[in-house]
């Protein structure tokens, strides 16, 4: 089966930050696990280069759109391997490829009779690139999104896409696919917005040129909006060599949003697609933002949190644990250094980190560095039976905080287990031997199941910690407690997270 995930892609006028990592770490969760469940998984990310914000932060810097794109672009794609993404494709905008394939789509809707020419004048934020509508201007005509940012008013003739048109067939999508967006509360969000009446939209801009040629008017370029979104359908035409993809990958399994861009995902991609006789995607997730002091993350805000000096210098493991385990995905929440360095200690360094050290000792020293062949204790059965399962459902739906709790939970009984049955203290007695060999080979097979089922969270560790188990297989399937025989030869580790961290 075909798992196609997509993040939003990030626009270049500025630098990544935690933000931006926070949703491309949740997505290559997904891929992870969707592949060690044996799906054919695309997995696409990239960057957002047109539009007037980059050619305002160009102009600037004093270098041209192109410029500062290639610069900033290049910092995205680098962070994909340093967060340990495996992302299969890396798409920009302002390739050759991609323009070609959304001047040919946008020339279909054209062709459908879904544009036509008009005046357009109203309140837009530069920062967002975006005509807001009334309900979407704070006091004083500010942006709510980048809280006070004064708009603009503007007129100018413009191309429209006939938004409103799509009015009964968006009302009919959602009424039919109550899954369509989740969770729950942005799907009622983007459905009030829908039932409170759609206005046709701008598709073009006369007085910018850093943007997609409109084929039918050279004079216009198109919104920077509908240019960025036909990315997630454009990039399965020659990702692969070019080869087209979108027989297997389309429509898209997840596109993974902030709340910040719901409408234009949520509302006006639909229609676009629509418009264009294409499927709409199968679904959205649209999660919350992570706040800093008290605000959203934002480049614009000047409160952002670096993620390469958080994966400097508690490794990147670290930081793509942190982004999935301290704030529910698809909720707001706030994160900070201190609560960082907390989960780092507390739970990775001496929850995970010691379970591991403890286990392999205790197989060194006790039994020559081999998991017995005893029968692992049916005591901890209960414990793990269906977590596999209960964790594919959870990620099903994009619930990566509430499935890496699942599988934290039996990091703790595991813990509790090593306290209960206190091997050392079996060690000293031979009469207990069987005891010891029952304990040693149940906490070697709970640790590897926890490791298989963390993979998609800490993939390096987790790699580490199945070749040092001398059981490397990723498949879900052997996700089971019990599922591995005995006999495997183990090597001890240094510490998976160390207690000091590097300076």
């Amino acid at each position: 089966m075909a798992f196609y995930v997509t993040t939003p892609i990030y626009y270049v006028n500025a630098a990544p930050h935690l933000g931006h990592a926070y949703t491309t770490i949740a997505a290559d969760v997904l891929a992870r696990h969707m592949r060690q469940r044996g799906e054919d998984v695309f997995f696409l990310t990239g960057t957002d280069e047109h539009g007037e914000p980059v050619a305002q932060a160009a102009e600037k810097q004093g270098v041209t759109p192109k410029e500062l794109a290639d610069r900033n672009a290049a910092r995205f794609e680098a962070l994909m391997p340093q967060l340990d993404v495996t992302n299969d494709f890396f798409i920009r905008t302002s390739d050759p490829r991609h323009v070609a394939h959304v001047q040919e789509i946008l020339q279909r809707v054209h062709d459908n009779g879904h544009v036509y020419k008009g005046s357009y004048e109203g309140w837009y934020c530069t920062r967002c690139a975006d005509f807001k509508t009334d309900n979407e201007i704070g006091p004083d005509n500010t942006c709510l999104i980048h809280e006070g940012f004064p708009l603009e008013r503007e007129s100018e003739e413009n191309w429209f896409f006939a938004l409103s048109r799509f009015q009964e067939p968006l009302e009919r999508l959602y009424t039919e696919r109550p899954d369509f967006v989740l969770p729950a509360v942005r799907f009622n969000e983007a459905r009030s917005f829908i039932a409170q009446g759609l206005d046709d939209v701008s598709l073009s801009r006369a007085h910018l040129r850093w943007g997609v040629e409109v084929p039918w008017d050279p004079q216009h370029v198109f919104y920077v909006w509908f240019d960025a979104l036909l990315n997630y359908v454009t990039a399965l035409k020659f990702a692969r060599d070019g080869a087209d993809l979108t027989t297997t990958f389309w429509p898209a399994t997840y596109h993974l949003i902030g709340k910040d861009i719901l409408k234009f995902h949520c509302v006006y991609w639909p229609a676009l697609l629509m418009a264009a006789d294409l499927e709409v995607p199968r679904r959205l997730f649209v999660h919350g933002y992570l706040l800093s002091e008290g605000r959203k993350m934002s480049k614009s805000l000047g409160n952002v949190l670096d993620p390469f000096d958080a994966m400097d210098k508690f490794g990147t493991d670290a930081l793509r644990f942190y982004c999935m385990r301290d704030v529910s995905f698809g909720q707001d929440g706030s994160v900070s250094p201190a609560d960082f360095e907390t989960r780092y200690e507390t739970e990775l360094a001496n929850e995970l980190g010691n379970l591991a050290s403890r286990t392999l000792a205790m197989l060194v020293r006790y039994r020559d560095g081999t998991v017995p062949e005893a029968d692992p204790d049916p005591a901890l059965a209960g414990d793990f039976d269906g977590l596999a399962e209960r964790v594919a459902a959870l990620l099903d739906d994009v619930q990566v905080t509430a499935a890496l709790e699942e599988i934290w939970q039996r990091v703790r009984r595991l813990n509790r287990y090593v306290e209960e049955r206190a091997p050392w203290q079996l060690a000293k007695d031979e009469e207990k031997a069987g005891e010891l060999d029952v304990t040693l080979r149940s906490l070697a097979e709970g640790l590897r199941v926890v490791a298989v089922l963390l993979h998609p969270y800490v993939p390096a560790t987790t790699t580490k910690l199945l070749g040092a188990l001398g059981s490397p297989d990723l498949d879900l399937e052997r996700a089971r407690y019990g599922a591995a025989a005995g006999g495997a030869a183990v090597a001890q580790l240094d510490a998976l997270f160390p207690k000091t961290p590097a300076p």
